[in-house]
């Protein structure tokens, strides 16, 4: 059974798995993300650091998989831009082509995260999925009849820049009003901490969590807040959900997929997020009530995916 090399690039770590025909990670390996200020070789030192550690153990590995947070271009070997790194127009394939003897794809890590879902996950068996990873920001990819749908540039899933509040939060692309501000982790500390700051009395569990300290606090501790029954935990998460239904109508319409697959850090607050993302979901649908309704279902490979979808691109690719 021929296996592949899945590496996920992101902002605090470089993680690797040897991930076998079924999807399963035969062998791991990790290394912290070299700081955004180095240049752009060091990060490849550490990637090809993490494949020369995993081909010791699968010296049968036939292609390595590349998933980076960031713009790639439809070449699937240049890095446009990497908010987190410094990429400018990277040609990583390339670069890491002469120093690893194996076949290199390159790929946005939310589309690997997306085929991974698709092969082994949420969405096996559906023709048309659309994945939104609720992270720091918004991430997304598309997977139509068992092709990724990448744009004519490579950077089409990048769902959490659509305009859903004209002039509303500054939005750190630079816009007002982006998806990401009003559904993602980040909006989801923001507003959490704003409550502590104001010194709300209906957040003094939130702020007894983090001893009244606004800036120690993270999504899952909201999340472990709304867990144990907190409700204004329960009610900060569920505006995260209501927006998350309004963004994911809005592509019903333009796009008509059969599956949602939400994914990302904030996603592991399960029913507390889905639910009333559905509900929104429903009353915003286009159409509502005279169409098939779409599937809105929580991913089931975690952080893994990224690791795990870029392997088996590569290895189709190979």
């Amino acid at each position: 059974m021929s296996a592949a090399i899945g590496i996920d690039i992101g902002g605090t770590k470089v993680a690797g798995g040897v991930v076998d025909e079924n999807g399963e990670i035969r062998f791991r390996a990790r290394r912290d993300t070299p700081h955004r200020s180095k240049r752009p070789q060091v990060v490849e030192d550490t990637i090809v650091d993490v494949v020369e550690e995993l081909r010791e153990q699968a010296p049968d590995a036939v292609a390595v998989g590349i998933g980076a947070a960031g713009f790639v271009d439809a070449d699937r070997a240049t890095v446009v831009f990497a908010p987190h790194l410094s990429w400018r127009h990277e040609p990583l394939r390339d670069a890491l082509s002469e120093r690893i003897d194996l076949p290199i794809v390159v790929d946005n890590d939310a589309n690997a995260a997306a085929w991974a879902e698709w092969r082994f996950g949420a969405a096996q068996g559906e023709s048309h999925v659309m994945m939104v990873n609720l992270g720091t920001g918004i991430g997304g990819a598309i997977v139509m009849d068992g092709t990724v749908i990448r744009g004519r540039y490579g950077i089409a899933g990048e769902f959490g820049h659509m305009q859903v509040v004209p002039e509303g939060q500054r939005c750190e692309c630079g816009n007002r009003g982006c998806w990401e501000q009003y559904a993602s982790g980040n909006a989801l500390v923001r507003e959490a901490r704003a409550m502590i700051l104001a010194n709300s009395p209906v957040a003094t569990d939130l702020a007894a969590r983090v001893d009244g300290r606004a800036e120690d606090l993270t999504g899952p501790i909201v999340t472990e807040a709304a867990r144990d029954g907190d409700p204004t935990a329960t009610e900060l998460l569920a505006e995260i959900g209501h927006w998350l239904g309004i963004g994911i109508a809005n592509l019903a319409a333009a796009f008509d997929p059969g599956t949602f697959v939400i994914g990302g850090g904030v996603s592991a607050a399960g029913e507390l997020l889905l639910g009333p993302a559905r509900e929104t979901f429903r009353r915003r649908l286009t159409g509502r009530g005279y169409r098939p309704e779409a599937r809105i279902v929580a991913a089931r490979l975690g952080n893994e995916a990224g690791l795990i979808g870029a392997a088996d691109l590569a290895r189709a690719a190979a």
